[in-house]
């Protein structure tokens, strides 16, 4: 009866334990409130953006961006597949593959009447 303070607190602990790792392993990682995209040696400013909005407003699959992940909850680096350094791999570099993606989606925002921005600055904030 003298250590039965510790085996309750040890109980009491171990309990605690168990159920915090089932409830870590059940909760559904949450994509980004914002997203910076910043590469190293660009000339101008990284571009920072609303996910909620490019996901939630505009409705689009995760996919439309994370095109050939896996798992789109757990998307990977872009520049696993997209180089930073340009022409240095058999798809097209960072650079590039960012403005083609961004750019031809809000240009065709943009032609049905929905604002999305289409200008170097409206992007590359300083």
């Amino acid at each position: 009866m003298k250590h039965r303070p510790l085996i309750v607190v040890m109980s009491c602990f171990f309990v605690l334990s168990i159920l915090s790792v089932f409830t870590l392993a059940g909760e559904e990682k949450r994509p980004p409130e914002t997203v910076t995209i910043k590469l190293d040696g660009a000339k101008l400013p990284p571009v920072t953006f609303s996910h909620t909005i490019h996901v939630e407003k505009t409705k689009l699959e995760c996919v439309a961006c994370h095109h050939k992940d896996t798992d789109p909850k757990q998307p990977g680096a872009c520049t696993k597949c997209h180089p930073v350094a340009e022409g240095k791999g058999e798809a097209p570099g960072a650079k590039d593959a960012f403005h083609k993606q961004c750019q031809t989606c809000h240009k065709e925002s943009s032609a049905k009447g929905v604002k999305a921005p289409t200008k170097c600055n409206e992007c590359h904030k300083k």
